[in-house]
This record gives structure tokens, C-alpha cells and sequence, in this order.
């Protein structure tokens, strides 16, 4: 055994591992979207999905959270073990799955609401316990924003730019008391100066929560991220089947400075898209 490989079994056995995903394939009706993906994501990490545009990434960061079951059709193969449970066992309830993992999508997308209550709906329909204004309080100040909204909690969320829209979104996401945040290409809508706050962002909530976040900016994932996984897209017999498949696993300094496949190696230096 190399070097190399006794180094990362050490350091896999000093981490915990929120997820295990063995075998892991997703299906929209027969055709498969990703095809046996197995790794583990760590706690207090952020691990990111890199690839090409159709390899996967969003749909294997939405079986994380049982988004998917939302999609007709759609179905999960293999073991996604959430803290050593099987997540998608029947004895689980998918509300509580997605209680436990938040969800930050692409654009941010505030409810037509008050800034206050767009932070106060989800602890308000999970019933939680407490008091309303330190909850949302507690939550914006997680997300950075507290002081740029403190005195217009009233206010309509549309009218905040969208930088403080999408940390809107994340004070949201972190309101209800997560484990876990996934976000899927958080930063794809703003603009750098928005995009560097939500990275900072990121780096200090992963002192709290596990982050899984996707991105096609490669100067992102190795800015912010501890892990990252390559996907690409594999070809069929005929040109309607494609599907997305785990090509390497590894700390994301690794990835992008020595990977162990020609392939990561091509996609991160930028010689093949």
C-alpha cells in the first residue's frame, strides 16, 4: 500500500461521517441520471460537486435530502445512510429528513413576504418551541445579515438586492436548526462582491453545520471546499442515454493540484468542459 493511501485511511478514520452513500444510482423514470456513486461526507466539512453541466451533481445533491421523491418517477438505487440510518427506508419521513438537511437553490428565492417571516416560516410550521423573535434573530445573525435588516424586519424581502436575498435564503434554510445545508450553485446568480459574502459565509458555517454545495466555478470549490468529487458524463449505446458517474474523491487540495485521474486532471486545468 502506498504512502499516500495509509494517509487518507488515517485521516477517514479520524473523521465522522454524516453520509454514506454506497452504490448510489438515480433514475427519472428508466433513464438513469447518476450511476453508482459511493462516498462519504464529512462533519463540520464542505464538500463540493464539480463537472461538467448534465453529469449529476444537482441530482445526487437533492437524494441528500430526498428531493427527488418530489419528482415524479424518479427513484433512488443503492444506500444513502444518513448518521448510520438508512434514509430512505420506509419507517422515514421525508418532512423530517428535510428538517435535518436544508436546502439552498441556485436563485435565491424569498417567499412574498416580510423579511421576519420569511425567516420565522419554517420554525413556525415545524411547530418549534421558543421565542419567535430570537429565533429569527439568531438565524439572520448566522447568515450575516442581521445588522443590514435590523431595523426593517417588516420590510418586503423582494426589495433587498439579491445577495441579501439568497443570505435571506440561507437564514432561512439555518432558522429551522439543521445538520446539514446543501446548496446547489448558491452563487450563480450574483455578483462577485455577493458571491465573495456568501463564501465567507460559508467558511463560518461550517464551524456549525455540514455544507454540501455544487458549483461549476472550479476557483470556488478550491477556495471553500475541504472535499471535493469530480463527476463526469458517461455516454450509452445510443444518444439519449447518458448518465453521471463518480470519477474521484479526494480533499480538494489534492484534486486540484495532484488528482489521481487524467480525467480530474484535464477537467480542473481547464483542457476539457
Amino acid at each position: 500500500m502506498r504512502p499516500q493511501q495509509v494517509t487518507m485511511e488515517r485521516k477517514d478514520a479520524e473523521r465522522e461521517a454524516v453520509f454514506e452513500l454506497r452504490n448510489v444510482s438515480v433514475f427519472y423514470g428508466s433513464q438513469k441520471a447518476v450511476n453508482d456513486v459511493s462516498m462519504d461526507i464529512y462533519r463540520n466539512t464542505i464538500t463540493a460537486l464539480i463537472g461538467p453541466s448534465g453529469c449529476g451533481k444537482s441530482t445526487l445533491l437533492r437524494s441528500l435530502n430526498r428531493m427527488n421523491d418530489l419528482i415524479p418517477d424518479a427513484r433512488v438505487e443503492g444506500e444513502v445512510l444518513y448518521q448510520g440510518a438508512d434514509m430512505y427506508s420506509p419507517r422515514v419521513n421525508p418532512v423530517q429528513v428535510r428538517k435535518k438537511i436544508g436546502m439552498v437553490f441556485q436563485r435565491p428565492n424569498p417567499f412574498p413576504k416580510s423579511i421576519y417571516d420569511n425567516v420565522a416560516f419554517g420554525p413556525r410550521t415545524l411547530g418549534m418551541t421558543g421565542d419567535m423573535d430570537e429565533i429569527v434573530e439568531r438565524a439572520l445573525r448566522g447568515a450575516a445579515l442581521w445588522d443590514d435588516v435590523k431595523d426593517r424586519l417588516k420590510d418586503n424581502a423582494y426589495g433587498m438586492s439579491g445577495g441579501q436575498q439568497q443570505r435571506l435564503c440561507i437564514a432561512r434554510a439555518i432558522a429551522t436548526e439543521p445538520e446539514v445545508i446543501l446548496m446547489d450553485e448558491p452563487c450563480s446568480a450574483l455578483d462577485p462582491v455577493s458571491t465573495g459574502r456568501i463564501e465567507d459565509l460559508m467558511l463560518e458555517l461550517k464551524e456549525r453545520f455540514t455544507i454540501v454545495v455544487v458549483t461549476h466555478n472550479m476557483q470556488q470549490a478550491a477556495r471553500v471546499s475541504d472535499m471535493t468529487a469530480f463527476l463526469m458524463v458517461q455516454m450509452g449505446a445510443d444518444e439519449h442515454s447518458r448518465w453521471g458517474e463518480l470519477v474521484e474523491y479526494d480533499e480538494t487540495n489534492r484534486i486540484f493540484t495532484n488528482p489521481a485521474d487524467e480525467r480530474t486532471d484535464n477537467y480542473v486545468s481547464g483542457r476539457i468542459g
